[in-house]
């Protein structure tokens, strides 16, 4: 296994252990998963460059089309709780129940 791949490995542990660390806010959540999705992206375009498969090249486009969506998704869910509530907590994501 080269050095890159394994830097790129560690920079998604760093990111899924800070996921688990600094649940209590989700700025800090938002950021960890953004960072565990950019590791996947460069991780899937360096698999889709060294390989000579055809289909394998649409994946990396797909996972930052999803990556996007996601960005979009948490960040309006941050301004509707912040907005509502004052405070960024996960907590609060229970108060929102019918």
């Amino acid at each position: 296994m080269t050095p890159t791949y394994m830097n790129i490995m560690l920079a998604f542990t760093i990111s899924l252990l800070g996921m688990l660390t600094y649940r209590s806010h989700l700025v800090a959540s938002l950021l960890c998963l953004e960072g565990m999705m950019m590791s996947l992206f460069i991780m899937t375009a360096l698999i889709a460059s060294n390989t000579h498969f055809p289909l394998i090249n649409i994946m990396p486009i797909i996972l930052l089309v999803f990556a996007a969506c996601e960005a979009a998704v948490g960040l309006a869910l941050l301004i509707s709780i912040s907005n509502t509530y004052g405070l960024d907590y996960i907590h609060n994501l229970n108060l929102l129940q019918c």
